[in-house]
């Protein structure tokens, strides 16, 4: 008789990540790849043309300004970096939160809930400084909101309001003190809108098997 040693079990990958989480990683890589390659002036025209500049919804006559930059920049927007920390910063975030989160939610929901945060953290920042030309760009008002939904599960309900505050006063300080991705400011209002919109969206979104949990 013969014995056979059992096969090995399957390696696991480090990162299991569900599918449109991997999927959000990715095109925001690619993005920035592909920015990367452009001369800089191509990359500062894609920044300029794509990224959300709030002196754009400026009122004009009777009526908004808008056109077709206005309508896709508040998406649009999300997936543009100043630089690979920046990048780096988000994407870490995006897979720290995003998973479990699309996990709760499914992977059509998860998608338009993140961009909505992203949206609400744009218009949040509109809102404050509806004149401002500064160029608002990155993932951060998504991750934000991720991180929102994070804290509405049931593991942080005691601690809740001391990490909403302690997260609040950080991204004030870091957009005060003028500490940012690359040098640049951190536009930590768009933070705040995002991360208010993924506390108040996610009962909205979560599947029925994970509400309350």
């Amino acid at each position: 008789m013969t014995s056979a040693n059992p096969p090995p079990p399957p390696r696991q990958p480090i990162f299991n990540l569900p599918a449109a989480t991997e999927a959000l990683l990715a095109v925001n890589i690619a993005v920035w790849a592909v920015l990367l390659v452009l001369p800089e002036s191509g990359d500062d025209a894609v920044i300029m043309r794509f990224g959300f500049t709030p002196a754009l919804y400026r009122v004009s006559g009777l009526g908004w300004g808008l056109g077709w930059q206005t309508i896709v920049d508040p998406v649009t927007y999300q997936f543009l970096h100043a630089g690979l920390t920046h990048l780096a910063v988000n994407m870490l975030g995006l897979v720290a939160f995003g998973a479990g989160v699309e996990r709760r939610l499914g992977g059509w929901r998860y998608v338009v809930f993140n961009l909505l945060c992203g949206i609400a953290g744009a218009f949040t920042e509109l809102a404050v400084s509806p004149g401002s030309s500064d160029v608002v760009i990155g993932a951060s008002a998504a991750v934000s909101g991720l991180f929102g939904a994070i804290l509405r599960l049931a593991v942080f309900r005691r601690g809740f309001w001391v990490l909403v505050a302690l997260w609040l006063v950080m991204n004030a300080v870091a957009g005060i003190t003028g500490v940012g991705a690359e040098g640049e400011p951190v536009a930590w209002i768009a933070h705040v809108g995002g991360f208010v919109a993924g506390l108040l969206l996610y009962p909205l979104f979560v599947r029925r098997e994970f509400r309350g949990k």
